[in-house]
């Protein structure tokens, strides 16, 4: 395949309006590119317009098998008015390809599955297994992941590749993540007689100075070497109907990031004794409820896999941590243990931003690097 088709394809996925949704349109189109040189895919349905792809093909009698993972969502672009180019236009100025998702993360997919096409083309032997887990819905809760290992589709993985992007660096740890809702319900009354009701937005400031001081004592405690601290925000808050009114109904809603040290369900515990202890006072009513729940992940940094990687460089690329989580927090949860890296083309800060881009050049030598990576591992 020449420079000019690779570009093209993903120019191709970058157009399709995947936000929060409609990845069927790139499963397919990726389906079809992949059976048009040979490798049959597989779309396994998650809800209406959203489609995963499964496809692989192997050599050999046995080997291992190699998982190639990418999700096939994109955030929103926000303001449009303050791109420099429409975000789903995927124009080319000099070595940079912008568009939403351009590095988060259609590009690490599309070199995925562009490594698998010439492999397949070029003959080489390998001994094993290629199989690629395109995802839907990684970022608002990483559905496509849960699902696939949920239905068994990692349990035969012995290493996994996810194509986020990590700007030549090898992520093999991140946080875990969890979302969490308090309502705080209270008794309506008058401004001018407070006395008769029970204000909610009193109530759930409680809480959030309770948690505050509970979740920085835990930080303070509990360190780890790459990732850091626990990490928590209150980041929405509601509540009320009118100036003049003791609110009877308040809510907040925070984001917590931990570390294997103190894990999702330990914080989960804090935030329930926090609740039940508030409620323990006779006018508080306060629930809560956890909306996302993704565990922090740590892989072996001296693996096989890691080491078939830093073959392909004349300097040892660093092993890094992140925050964010990706849908590794899903895929290790399969009933057989396996090797994965975060490893992929694009810049780590631009996901997200106003203006995202790839630059080219890393577009393409991820590509050849991925195919590289293949051969040592399943050699």
């Amino acid at each position: 395949m020449n420079k000019e088709e690779k570009i093209s394809i993903l120019q191709d996925i970058v157009r399709i309006h995947s936000v929060n949704g409609n990845e069927a349109e790139v499963a397919s189109y990726l389906q079809k590119l992949l059976q048009t040189h040979g490798i049959e895919g597989k779309l396994i349905s998650y809800s209406d317009g959203r489609d995963n792809l499964i496809a692989s093909f192997e050599k050999g009698e046995s080997g291992k098998v190699l998982g190639l993972s990418g999700h096939m969502d994109v955030v929103a672009a926000g303001n449009e008015e303050a791109w420099t180019h429409a975000p789903f236009e995927a124009v080319i100025e000099g070595n940079r390809l912008y568009g939403r998702g351009t590095t988060d993360m259609k590009s690490g997919l599309a070199a995925m599955v562009i490594a698998m096409i010439e492999l397949k083309e070029s003959g080489k032997p390998f001994n094993g297994a290629i199989k690629l887990l395109a995802t839907v819905g990684e970022e608002v809760g990483e559905l496509g992941g849960e699902q696939l290992t949920r239905d068994g589709y990692v349990d035969d993985l012995d290493g996994l590749i996810i194509g986020e992007p990590t700007n030549y660096s090898l992520m093999y740890t991140h946080m875990g993540s969890i979302n969490y809702t308090v309502v705080s319900h209270g008794k309506e009354a008058h401004s001018s007689m407070p006395e008769q009701g029970y204000n909610a937005i009193d109530h759930l400031n409680e809480f959030i100075t309770r948690i505050n001081e509970e979740m920085s004592r835990i930080a303070e405690m509990i360190e780890n070497p790459v990732l850091g601290k626990t990490i928590h925000n209150v980041t929405l808050i509601s509540g009320g109907n009118q100036v003049n009114s003791i609110p009877s109904h308040a809510q907040l809603q925070g984001n917590i990031r931990s570390i294997p040290e103190f894990p999702n369900d330990k914080i989960i515990e804090v935030l329930q004794i926090i609740i039940d202890e508030l409620n323990k006072e006779t006018e508080y009513k306060l629930t809560l409820s956890i909306d996302y729940n993704k565990i922090p992940v740590k892989a072996n940094p001296d693996s096989s896999l890691i080491h078939c990687i830093q073959q392909q460089f004349q300097t040892p690329l660093p092993l890094v941590g992140a925050a964010a989580t990706t849908d590794a927090a899903e895929f290790t949860k399969a009933s057989n243990p396996f090797d994965f890296v975060v490893f992929g083309p694009g810049v780590v800060t631009l996901p997200h931003q106003v203006d995202e881009y790839v630059e080219i050049d890393n577009y393409l030598d991820m590509i050849d690097k991925y195919q590289s990576i293949i051969l040592s591992y399943l050699a």
